[in-house]
Order: structure tokens, then C-alpha cells, then sequence
């Protein structure tokens, strides 16, 4: 490239931030954004074990159960424009996911497609056979050995690099880190180093930017007359114009609604970011500390300044486990003496499961919309509220104590304070997520072609 020619832009559109997210500014993305790539981050810790228990009832689930809807959706255009996909909806099955995206592309008879599947997240024996120690307790691994769910190290961008190598033209993954699905396409497409450490760092801010779609548009920043949001419910996704030395400008699509402003990038910057001088990432250990975020024009914002260090030598595991059942019951009082009459409400069941002798670790009882979120102290700031809704909710060792906990709250249709109404109750298994730390020579990433 000579001094005068312009350099070569990668445009990457994020299609979903979070497993249920709206798929109709994907189609849009897919339509006309003119893309290159569209990236789909649709996995959280939770999301994968609940995979998990779905595969093991049936070897042919265990993905994202939005991945039919969101490929009959958007493969026709991005496959008569030219969009790669990469995703990590293949969740605790990729190699299934790709195979019912192939059946999915035969039947919208799209031919001449290759669909990759990245795998080597699962280390479930290699964490149950060990000798691990949670990150948050302190515990050992091997206290929870009868009741663990799943162990799936967050992977970096080199098997989805590969796979793209190979023709690729949908890549998908299981637990991949969230930034590293933007990675990815950046170093196939400009042919970085993998230990380019400072390029690295720039394209994880790009990923981090991007990974929580529609938060960067507006989304998650709205928040009336303070910092007002045009066309909600219209929210486009994200667009990244990326440039070969990493140097990037978000945008998004002139019609759709939201915004993209140096607010809206510096929120999102912030978002789940602990140190932002040590970043660690599976491809890199990220520095933000020097990113610049510079206003070009409306709705478009240009990012400069990432930086990073050379990886650690571990990788996180998000280990998923049995952790007991929670019961919950929950009625609403409106009116004079609402507050009073709720009070009092939780006041008879606390007593009830005490005679009952319903067991119990965990015990809460809330007034939503006075102390569920901030406490008593809070709350006597401000004045009685003209509703309230009680709720109850407790931990129990077994399934049929956590239904007597509803039971209770729903006693007091007949047997409670006058006016109590809308009762809901329920009773669920709890699956508990903590981390542990794999040397990453036990996570080897590895990909599989499935044609069209």
C-alpha cells in the first residue's frame, strides 16, 4: 500500500449480543450493511450448562435454540451478498449445529456452502479428573465431583482462525471468549501475527465494542431525559469499519434507530472491565488504558489506542454444577396500607415455614418496589408506596421442599392480609457456575468442515 492509496476496511456487523436477542437487526445487517462478517455472541456461563443438560438427554441438541430461526433468517442474504457468519451459538454441540445449519441451508437451497465447527471447549474430564480449586471459593473441584454439569474453557480466535482459512464460510463455536469471535476475522483478514500482542489488544477493544450488540447502539445507555435514545424500538446493531492497522470506526445502519455516540462507546468500553490495564483474554492480555475515543460524524465514532501483553498460560473454565432447588412465591397488595398489609404478609409466611418445618439454606423475604434491590436503610428515605408486591424465596436440598415454599405464599389468597392477589409460584433446580484456571495445553481447539 502506497502513501496515497486508502487501506483496505474489514466492515464486521454484530448480530446478537446475548442468546434471545432480536434477530431482525441481524436480517438487516445481513441485507444491506454491506458487511463482510456478522458475528452472533449468543453464549453466557449459565447458557452453556443448560446446553449441556440438553445434549445429554438428545446427542443431537445441545445449541443455541434460536440457531434455526436466526439462519432461515439471515443465510439467504448473507449468502447472496457475500457475509461470512461467524457465531458461537453451537454452545455445548457445535458439530450438531453445524449439521442442522447445513440441513437448514439444503432446505432455503443455498448450495456451495462450507460450515465449520470449532471444537475443544469441553474439558469436563480433564477438570473432574484433576486436582482444581475454585477461583471465587477457594473450594476443590473434587467436593462437587457427583454434581458437576459441564467445564468449558473459554478458547481464543486460532480455531476459528483456521476454519476460516479453510473456506469456512459459517463458523461455529462452543465456549469461545466474547471478543475473540471479532478477533478472529481481523487476523484471517489482515494475516496478523498471533503473537502480535499490541494489534491483539486493539482488536479485543474491537471485540469488546461489539460483543454486546444493540448496548453500543443505545440500548443499554438509554435512560429518559438524561440521555434520550431516538426509536427504541427500532434498535440497529453495530457496524465496525476496520482498517489494516487495527484503527476502527462503530457505526451502525442510517435508517434503523439508536445511536452511536463517544458516550455510547466509552459505556461500553467500560462494561464488565475490571482492570482495564490487564484485560486477560485467551488471545492476549488487553490494555485499554490508552484507547482514544474521538466523535467523526453522527453516529460515527472513530477508536484508537489498544494495546496488550503476551497471554497467560491458563485459560478460564466456567465449571457449572448442581447446587440444590429454589422455591419462590410471590402476591401483590395495592391500596391504602399496602406496604402494611404486605409486611404483614411475609410476616405469616416466615412463621409458617418455621411450623411447618420446610428446610431451608437460603431464606429472602422482599417487598418489590420498597427494599428488594436496596435494602431497608434506602427505602425509609422515601414515602409509602401505593402498591407492593411480597415475595419469598429459599434454597432447598430437595424439589419438594423448594414447592412447599410457593405453597405457602399462595395460602394467603384465603388465609392472609385482605386484598392479596396475582399469586405466582415456582419451583426450579439450580445450576451454580464457578471458575477455575486450565493450563491451556489441556483446551486444544480443533474444526471440522461440514458441506452443503
Amino acid at each position: 500500500m502506497t502513501a496515497t492509496e486508502p487501506q483496505r476496511v474489514v466492515r464486521i456487523g454484530a448480530g446478537a449480543g446475548y442468546s434471545g436477542d432480536r434477530i431482525e437487526p441481524a436480517l438487516e445487517l445481513a441485507e444491506r450493511g454491506k458487511l463482510d462478517y456478522l458475528v452472533f455472541e449468543c453464549l453466557a456461563e449459565r447458557t452453556i450448562a443448560i446446553a449441556q443438560q440438553a445434549r445429554s438427554k438428545d446427542p443431537e441438541l445441545g445449541y443455541d435454540p434460536l440457531l434455526e430461526a436466526r439462519m432461515r433468517a439471515v443465510l439467504p442474504a448473507a449468502a447472496r451478498n457475500g457475509v461470512r457468519i461467524v457465531s458461537n451459538m453451537g454452545a455445548a454441540n457445535p458439530l450438531a449445529a453445524a449439521r442442522r445449519t447445513a440441513q437448514i441451508a439444503r432446505e432455503l437451497g443455498l448450495g456451495n456452502l462450507k460450515i465449520a465447527a470449532v471444537t475443544g471447549d469441553d474439558v469436563l474430564d480433564v477438570v473432574r479428573a484433576g486436582d482444581f480449586h475454585f477461583v471465587e471459593s477457594g473450594e476443590a473441584v473434587s467436593v462437587y465431583k457427583d454434581r458437576l454439569i459441564s467445564a468449558n474453557a473459554y478458547l481464543g480466535a486460532s480455531g476459528i482462525v483456521d476454519a476460516l482459512a479453510a473456506g469456512a464460510q459459517i463458523v461455529l463455536t462452543g465456549r469461545v471468549a466474547d471478543p475473540s469471535l471479532f478477533v478472529a476475522p481481523l487476523v484471517h483478514e489482515f494475516g496478523w501475527r498471533m503473537d502480535d500482542w499490541p494489534m491483539l489488544g486493539q482488536a479485543t477493544v474491537i471485540g469488546h465494542l461489539l460483543e454486546c450488540a444493540g448496548q453500543i447502539t443505545g440500548g443499554y445507555f438509554a435512560d429518559p431525559g438524561f440521555k434520550d435514545v431516538p426509536n427504541l424500538a427500532r434498535l440497529g446493531f453495530p457496524i465496525a469499519e476496520v482498517g489494516q492497522d487495527g484503527t476502527v470506526v462503530i457505526t451502525k445502519l442510517t435508517q434503523s434507530g439508536g445511536l452511536v455516540t463517544e458516550a455510547t462507546c466509552k459505556e461500553q468500553l467500560l462494561y464488565e472491565i475490571h482492570d482495564p490495564r490487564r484485560y486477560l483474554q485467551p488471545d492476549v492480555v488487553a490494555d485499554f488504558s490508552q484507547v482514544r475515543v474521538e466523535q467523526q460524524a453522527p453516529d460515527r465514532v472513530r477508536i484508537t489506542g489498544g494495546s496488550g501483553a503476551e497471554r497467560t498460560g491458563t485459560l478460564k473454565v466456567s465449571v457449572a454444577y448442581f447446587d440444590g432447588f429454589i422455591g419462590e412465591g410471590q402476591i401483590s397488595y395495592g391500596g391504602p396500607g399496602a406496604l402494611a398489609r404486605a409486611r404483614l404478609a411475609l410476616d405469616i409466611v416466615r412463621e409458617r415455614l418455621a411450623l411447618t418445618g420446610v428446610q431451608t439454606r437460603e431464606l429472602r423475604f422482599d417487598l418489590i418496589g420498597v427494599n428488594a434491590l436496596h435494602g431497608d436503610t434506602v427505602a425509609a428515605a422515601y414515602g409509602e408506596p401505593y402498591e407492593v408486591r411480597a415475595r419469598v424465596a429459599g434454597r432447598t436440598a430437595s424439589l419438594a421442599e423448594a414447592v412447599r415454599i410457593g405453597n405457602e405464599v399462595e395460602t394467603l389468597y384465603t388465609n392472609g392480609p385482605a386484598g392479596g392477589g396475582g399469586v405466582t409460584k415456582s419451583a426450579r433446580e439450580v445450576v451454580a457456575v464457578q471458575s477455575v484456571l486450565l493450563p491451556r495445553e489441556h483446551a486444544t481447539p480443533a474444526f471440522s468442515l461440514v458441506e452443503v
